[in-house]
């Protein structure tokens, strides 16, 4: 089994990942900034902020495999860049694998371009979606040192629709994933089945991946 640690681990997706790794038998640990109401058993719960390194190094040592699931919401609306470029600089060289929660909006339209980005974004989604984008950016401009995977969720992904889980996706590679009628949507419990498979099983090193149903 692998030690897991999430940072974000008490949001929606990183919650989920949480506690589908721990479902698994993982050794895994949240970090977070406040403590969750409803912990998942056998998971260790560390508060802490991704911006502090030095001050969660003790939870993220021996780890197989950081999660970063930080939003770019609220206090860290401006700061998730800063964030997830120091843990990246901090695991490059190392045997430590980083993982990412990315943002739909970097995903491919179809088989070479363009991305859902240059298509247009409404103005109230813009920012959070040109996180997604710069995430993915700096990810691919890392040393080589640095073995990574983001995964895309689909254009319709978030607690508003939570969902259940069926242990189903599909992984589009770099294109979004949709259906025959053009939804594009997964379960918050159905993302964290494929980041933890992808931690159990790579496929995916230092690229990204869609998923969806």
């Amino acid at each position: 089994m692998a030690r897991i640690a999430v940072i974000g681990g008490t949001g929606y997706a990183g919650g989920n990942i949480v506690a589908e790794a721990a479902a698994r038998g993982h050794d895994v640990v949240s970090v977070s900034r406040k403590l969750p109401d409803s912990p998942v058993d056998g998971v260790d719960y560390v508060q802490g902020s991704a911006l502090e390194l030095d001050g969660i190094a003790d939870a993220l040592a021996g780890a197989d495999v950081v999660v970063s699931a930080i939003s770019p919401r609220g206090d860290m609306a401006d700061r998730a860049i800063d964030a997830l470029s120091g843990l990246a600089a901090r695991l490059s060289g190392t045997r430590t694998r980083l993982g990412v929660v990315g943002g739909a909006m970097g995903s491919l339209s179809a088989p070479g371009g363009p991305r859902l980005w240059d298509l247009g974004v409404p103005e109230e989604y813009r920012h959070e979606a040109g996180v997604g984008v710069a995430a993915l950016d700096l990810l691919q401009a890392s040393d080589d040192g640095l073995d990574w995977f983001l995964v895309h969720p689909p254009k319709d992904f978030g607690d508003w629709l939570p969902g259940e889980r069926t242990g189903a996706y599909r992984d589009g590679g770099d294109v979004v994933v949709e259906d025959a009628e053009g939804n594009s949507t997964i379960s918050g419990a159905d993302f964290a089945v494929a980041v933890v498979d992808e931690i159990e099983h790579p496929k995916h090193r230092r690229e990204r991946f869609t998923v969806g149903y």
